[in-house]
């Protein structure tokens, strides 16, 4: 079964309410990245009147995690995944809709592949950046994901 932007919001709605009520949204999704938009409105604004990083966070690492689960789903494997470190940026107010997209599909397949090889775990960067309507970027996350083949 293929994992569709669909299929990932609906599994927020489900097990993941806060992302979804905040307005989380997968938006597209293929095997080296994934866009997510969030749009700024009263629920997931700060008193300055602009997007709480934790929600802009949540939307940064629902795109690298959904690229990770995709692949951890195609190896066939029962994977653990874990962000293990992050850290991010904030550069320009987030308001109106905010699109965070990560392109690091590539990075997962090596440490994945190590992990299936050999049944440690592996850890690899990844980096989602948030960009308004206008296209300038008003964030930048980057999380540290581990895997670990299971048993």
């Amino acid at each position: 079964m293929k994992l569709t932007p669909r299929k990932i919001n609906m599994f927020n709605m489900l097990k993941l309410p806060s992302v979804y009520i905040l307005g989380v949204r997968v938006t597209d999704i293929t095997k080296d990245s994934c866009s997510v938009k969030v749009k700024h409105r009263w629920i997931n604004q700060n008193p300055f009147k602009s997007m709480f990083w934790a929600v802009q966070g949540m939307a940064a690492e629902l795109a690298t995690g959904a690229l990770v689960l995709m692949k951890i789903k195609e190896s066939g494997k029962k994977v653990s995944m874990l962000v293990t470190n992050n850290n991010a940026s904030f550069t320009k107010k987030a308001t109106g809709r905010i699109t965070f997209e990560c392109k690091d599909g590539h990075l997962i397949d090596d440490a994945l592949n190590k992990s299936i090889e050999t049944g440690e775990g592996y850890a690899f960067w990844m980096q989602s950046i948030g960009k308004n309507e206008d296209g300038i970027i008003v964030s930048t996350f980057n999380f540290e994901w581990s895997v670990k083949v299971k048993g």
